[in-house]
């Protein structure tokens, strides 16, 4: 795994699509959750850890002094929260 991770370019654009793609996945599993179940249906807090799960890869990517790739996935990180906060408003 190491290898593949060592092998991304430190590029922002790459940080942008890493940043980009890694919410969508969780979060189209919790939006399919709160639609069919009822109990989750105001569980938007959900949402925001499907976001959250980018801050972990930011603090990764700048350990691995790819700051580039951070950099990348903070900025499309603080767009995910802004859709959030259009989503909740």
């Amino acid at each position: 795994m190491n290898i593949r991770i060592n092998a991304i370019k430190n590029t922002v654009w790459n940080g942008v699509a890493i940043g980009f793609i890694t919410p969508i996945v969780p979060g189209v599993l919790v939006w399919f959750l709160m639609q069919r179940i009822t109990v989750l249906h105001h569980a938007d807090l959900l949402l925001i850890g499907c976001v959250a799960i980018n801050a972990f890869l930011m603090n990764y990517f700048f350990k691995l002094n790819k700051d580039n790739i951070g950099r990348g996935i903070l900025s499309i990180t603080f767009l995910w929260a802004f859709a959030f906060f259009f989503y909740k408003v």
